[in-house]
């Protein structure tokens, strides 16, 4: 009893600990730093040694303009425990007073320990760091470097140099943390990529390509083959990428699994010319069952992709003939599903398709097989407007890989069906969850709709252009562009100056660019960009109207422009890196 009691008493003295935290960070936060200053007070007398308190009771002082007081705690605290870092509060508690000599003072006191005892770095570099002393928290990395060279400080070092603004050295030093420590190359690569977004030139880009070229032309190690082609990724240059992923499969032939995988990031970005080269080159070199059919897989997907219906009889032979090639099992199940879809939204044979699922679902497959056999058999009784049935399999997927991204996806699709059957609600609740799914690309979809149901649903309660709107979406998911196209002009007609009108445009411009007419697409994408250009869809319409110029007309100039309004206009767009890619690209800022 008295054990029970005592764990009661406990755990009350914790909670309470922990409200009486929590108001005084509010009190902080809140800029009320005198009423925070007594609360953080009261909590390090139950707690002395809570450096964390401490340390927000010194902040109080300095917001409260009290240096004296800030100065005397350190004093105590600093003769009390010993701890050097101290050394760097007090000195900047004379920086904030303006007197820089004596804060040079403590700061030099506290380099000193440093050179006695190297271990002090941490506690020391950490205060400068936080204090954004960026030259002395170098110092003092360097200074322990000089007491003892094992020590290894250079993500930190190359963090602050990025800092100072002295990008050349940072990144000399991440590059030689990640050869010496392949480990962090993750986190090396993350912090890179940061610089390569928001830097507003190109000179960052240029001088970490030609850092990683010079350590690839010197070295001849693999390493830096990879780590070019992972630059060149993230500027989208698949070729170049390519290129240096063909110099590894020279000396190590079992890196076909990455050349594979960046064939499929060129397809996801529309980079068809490049995705054939690569896909091509991996079918020419390897006899591996499952790289060959993926390769196969991806590249019979594009031509679907960009075909017409003269295309689809040579579509249907070929597929035909690598399913006899290679078998109907689990390894061919890429080409299956491929084969179902084609038949379903394209060949308009849904029995056909189904048939083929189904045979696969009889197939020793793995769950997650199962779940892309049922996700492509729910598509296609959507597809049949078999909405119930479609519903049964997202949700089996839904509940079967709750927490993988095909369940995540499952349950997009989920929402999607809600939508088409015009069940407006039940779909805005599905997706507000979605909206923060791991799966950035789902959490974008499923925002991108939440806002289409709910924007066009204040002004319009009855949600009458909605259901118009849903049905034509629903057409172009069953491929029926012509359909849909006429449903969605009909809005525009009945709808006119509605909130829904230039959703509508950039929907008809998405069928037009489908068709080829990019003429009529670039038309609908402008209406937008003169008449609606405090719409969400503005950014859309600009990189869309760029990429027609870019890609399909070849007309440079004028794309350009386009890109350069993206970057002036719209940073917060997903479409902005890629814009600012190509606008340099064309601006003729990236030679290699």
């Amino acid at each position: 009893m008295k054990k029970i009691l005592a764990i009661g008493i406990l755990f009350l003295s914790l909670w309470a600990n922990a409200q009486n935290e929590q108001l005084a960070n509010n009190y902080f936060d809140r800029g009320e730093f005198d009423k925070a200053l007594i609360s953080y007070e009261d909590l390090l007398k139950n707690q002395i040694g809570n450096f964390n308190y401490f340390q927000r009771i010194i902040e109080c002082y300095q917001q409260l303009q009290q240096y004296d007081k800030a100065q005397k705690a350190i004093e105590v605290q600093l003769d009390k425990f010993k701890q050097n870092q101290l050394l760097v509060e007090l000195g900047y508690n004379f920086q904030l007073q303006k007197d820089q000599e004596k804060a040079n003072k403590y700061y030099n006191q506290a380099i000193d320990k440093i050179k006695k005892n190297a271990n002090e770095v941490y506690g020391i570099a950490y205060v400068f760091e936080k204090k954004a002393l960026v030259d002395y928290a170098l110092l003092a990395y360097k200074t322990a470097l000089e007491k003892e060279p094992k020590m290894s400080f250079n993500f930190q070092m190359a963090t602050l140099y990025g800092q100072q603004g002295n990008t050349d050295l940072m990144i000399d030093t991440f590059l030689q943390e990640s050869f010496q420590n392949p480990q962090n190359l993750p986190l090396i690569q993350n912090q890179l990529s940061r610089f390569m977004t928001e830097q507003v030139d190109a000179s960052f880009n240029d001088s970490l390509k030609k850092a990683l070229l010079l350590r690839a032309q010197k070295t001849q190690d693999i390493f830096w083959n990879d780590f070019l082609s992972w630059f060149f990724v993230q500027q989208k240059e698949y070729g170049k990428a390519f290129i240096q992923q063909k110099a590894i499969y020279k000396r190590n032939p079992d890196s076909f699994a990455n050349i594979v995988n960046l064939g499929q990031m060129a397809i996801e970005d529309n980079d068809q010319d490049s995705a054939t080269e690569i896909l091509n080159f991996v079918l020419q070199n390897t006899r591996d069952l499952d790289l060959l059919i993926q390769s196969h897989s991806y590249l019979i997907e594009m031509k679907i992709n960009h075909a017409s219906e003269k295309d689809y009889p040579a579509i249907t032979a070929e597929l035909d003939a690598l399913i006899k090639e290679f078998g109907v099992s689990p390894f061919s199940l890429s080409l299956l599903k491929l084969q179902a879809d084609f038949n379903a939204f394209h060949l308009n044979n849904s029995e056909k398709a189904k048939a083929i699922l189904k045979s696969a679902m009889e197939m020793p497959i793995n769950r997650s097989q199962l779940a892309e056999v049922k996700m492509e058999l729910g598509d296609i009784l959507l597809f049949e407007e078999k909405f119930n049935q479609a519903l049964i399999y997202y949700s089996q997927i839904d509940e079967d890989m709750s927490g993988d991204v095909i369940g995540q996806e499952a349950s997009l699709k989920t929402a999607k069906t809600s939508y088409f059957k015009t069940d407006f609600e039940w779909a805005s609740h599905q997706l507000k969850v979605l909206k923060s799914a791991s799966s950035q690309l789902i959490a974008n979809d499923a925002l991108d709709l939440f806002l289409l149901i709910s924007d066009n649903t204040v002004e319009d309660s009855l949600q009458v252009a909605l259901k118009k709107f849903a049905r034509a979406d629903f057409l172009l998911y069953q491929n029926k562009k012509t359909a849909a196209l006429a449903g969605f002009q009909l809005i525009l007609k009945e709808h006119k100056g509605e909130d829904i009108e230039p959703v509508t445009l950039l929907r008809i411009g998405k069928i037009y660019e489908k068709m080829g007419d990019f003429a009529n697409a670039l038309a609908n994408y402008d209406a937008i960009i003169t008449k609606h250009k405090d719409c969400i869809y503005i950014d859309e319409a600009l990189y869309f109207s760029a990429e027609i110029y870019n890609i399909q007309l070849k007309d440079p100039e004028k794309a350009k422009l386009l890109y350069e309004e993206m970057l002036t206009k719209h940073e917060d767009s997903i479409y902005y890196v890629d814009s600012r890619n190509k606008y340099r690209k064309l601006r003729g800022d990236t030679n290699l």
